[in-house]
């Protein structure tokens, strides 16, 4: 009972920011508080501990140094580039941004750290092409994480484990192949994500005119200080990857493990904002009052409340009934929808995959269903709302559109046309994957 009413009270937040055009995440805060502290009788000091911190500071300092490669131009020097060399073929822009997001990721940079990179080129590249930003930003998702599936990426690496553990706790079944597992849910996501992006591509009346009565002007000279922003930004983007991918080749190396665990994208930018500051690219004042600071707020009010959900045992309730109430015809496409619910309200590396993958091995053995099949759905499934607005990636493309107005239209857009195509579009796809494979 107490699982529906969160569930009801997120939708009624929903609800309320939008017909009051009060910012969502206030109201977030205000039904974490009554149902938190009076119907779970937590302590104000741990219901605060909810706000999330984390995502919180990631957007503020990203954003910050983002905002000083706007200010100067270099943002739109470097849109204006990739722009110009698909002046040809102007209609593939949404499959070379995916392209590019999912190199990133193959390459070792996190799922967050490719949103963070490619969210503020992306929108000024839809922008100036005529090409719908929702489609954009769509592409550069689905591309962080299809690429974070590959079997040494991040992602990849942490259900590889997971799938072992799930393994251990059933030692009558045979061992699986964690590797080649990945392996499929890698090709399985990118097939998916391509037919994702297509539906947007083709489906979205605006993208029509992409390239339409647009000047392909070669890009001018980057000037002085834009050279060095751009250089601080490709330094800042060897720093975060590089020594993830060293980890993937030299994974016994301890100096190497121990310096990857620390490049968070959210200090590293922080070290590159003073140094731009001290370099005067741009005005402090101004960079600071571009801050998406409405986004922020609505993110860290709905973490609160999703805090509570997960605290309430929602996340239990839902694993709980999938592995007693699912017909076994419908085991894909319900573990796909279930993975995608259970994503909106948490992490799918920390809660999702970790609930739902140990219910597979039992499941695939009675069911005749393919293990790896079953993992795919999972993994596909969490995945396809991670471009919710409330999500670390959603809220990324969010913080990273520069105006308000625009900034609620997308609001709108990502959480109820993106995410009801891809979460149900994915549970299709899994539906007729269990079949074929």
């Amino acid at each position: 009972m107490l699982s529906l009413i969160i569930i009801l009270a997120i939708a009624l937040a929903i609800f309320l920011g939008y017909k009051t055009k009060i910012n969502t995440g206030l109201f977030c805060i205000v039904f974490a508080f009554i149902i938190g502290c009076f119907a779970m009788d937590l302590r104000p000091k741990d219901l605060i501990g909810f706000w999330p911190v984390n995502t919180m500071f990631v957007i503020l300092s990203v954003s910050l140094f983002y905002n000083v490669a706007a200010i100067n131009g270099t943002l739109e020097k470097m849109s204006g580039a990739l722009l110009y060399s698909c002046r040809h073929f102007p209609g593939i822009l949404p499959y070379a941004l995916f392209a590019v997001a999912v190199i990133l990721s193959v390459m070792g940079a996190t799922y967050f750290t490719v949103l963070a990179f490619l969210a503020p080129i992306t929108l000024i590249i839809c922008d100036e092409s005529r090409m719908d930003k929702l489609t954009g930003a769509v592409a550069i998702n689905c591309g962080a994480l299809a690429g974070g599936d590959f079997p040494t990426s991040n992602l990849g690496v942490v259900f590889r484990g997971l799938a072992d553990t799930a393994y251990e706790n059933n030692p009558d079944l045979p061992a699986i192949d964690n590797f080649g597992m990945q392996m499929k849910i890698f090709i399985f996501s990118i097939i998916f994500s391509l037919i994702i992006v297509s539906i947007f591509r083709f489906a979205m009346k605006s993208n029509r005119n992409i390239g339409k009565d647009v000047a392909f002007k070669k890009p001018e000279a980057f000037t002085a200080p834009q050279k060095t922003t751009l250089t601080l930004m490709l330094v800042m983007m060897v720093l975060v990857l590089i020594f993830p991918m060293l980890k993937v080749f030299n994974p016994n190396n301890a100096v190497i493990a121990r310096i990857a665990g620390k490049m968070d994208v959210g200090l590293v930018a922080v070290i590159f904002v003073v140094i731009a500051l001290l370099l005067h690219l741009a005005p402090q004042k101004e960079a600071i009052a571009r801050i998406p600071w409405n986004t922020i707020i609505m993110i860290a009010g709905a973490g609160m409340l999703i805090a509570v959900a997960v605290e309430a045992g929602t996340i239990d309730m839902l694993s709980n009934w999938v592995s007693s109430n699912v017909p076994k015809l419908l085991i894909p496409a319900v573990f796909s929808i279930i993975a995608a619910i259970m994503s909106f309200f948490s992490s799918t590396t920390g809660v999702v995959t970790p609930a739902l993958f140990p219910l597979i091995p039992a499941l695939a053995a009675t069911c005749g269903i393919s293990a790896p099949v079953l993992f795919a759905c999972t993994v596909l499934g969490a995945q396809s709302s991670a471009i919710s607005p409330f999500s670390s990636g959603g809220s990324l493309i969010l913080g990273s559109v520069p105006k308000e107005e625009e900034r609620n239209t997308m609001f709108n857009r990502l959480l109820l046309t993106a995410v009801p195509i891809c979460v149900l579009c994915c549970a299709a796809y899994n539906f007729l994957l269990a079949i074929l494979m």
